[in-house]
């Protein structure tokens, strides 16, 4: 979406940038979920909870997840700088 024209009182609506920016806006919460998940993973792996098979079944799967991500950002023209949303004072998101 662009800025309205102050001539025409009409905000100028692109299909196209719309669509990219919902896609990028959709892959990003994605991303941060994965992350999460990734995360919490790893905590399961250090604390001794999981037997050898679920480990790889889980180190699989994780990696799987992480080639979609990257198939996906390919299809809409992303990066992972596209996906890390500036917060303010908060910081980066991801």
């Amino acid at each position: 979406m662009q800025p309205a024209n102050p001539t025409s009182g009409r905000i100028n609506l692109d299909p196209d940038k719309a669509e990219h920016g919902l896609a990028q806006l959709v892959l990003t919460v994605i991303e941060l979920l994965r992350q999460i998940v990734e995360r919490h993973a790893m905590r399961r792996v250090e604390g001794g909870t999981l037997s050898d098979e679920q480990v790889e079944d889980l180190g699989e799967a994780l990696m799987n997840l992480e080639e979609k991500m990257e198939e996906l950002k390919e299809i809409f023209g992303l990066d992972a700088e596209d996906l890390n949303i500036d917060l303010g004072p908060l910081g980066s998101l991801l």
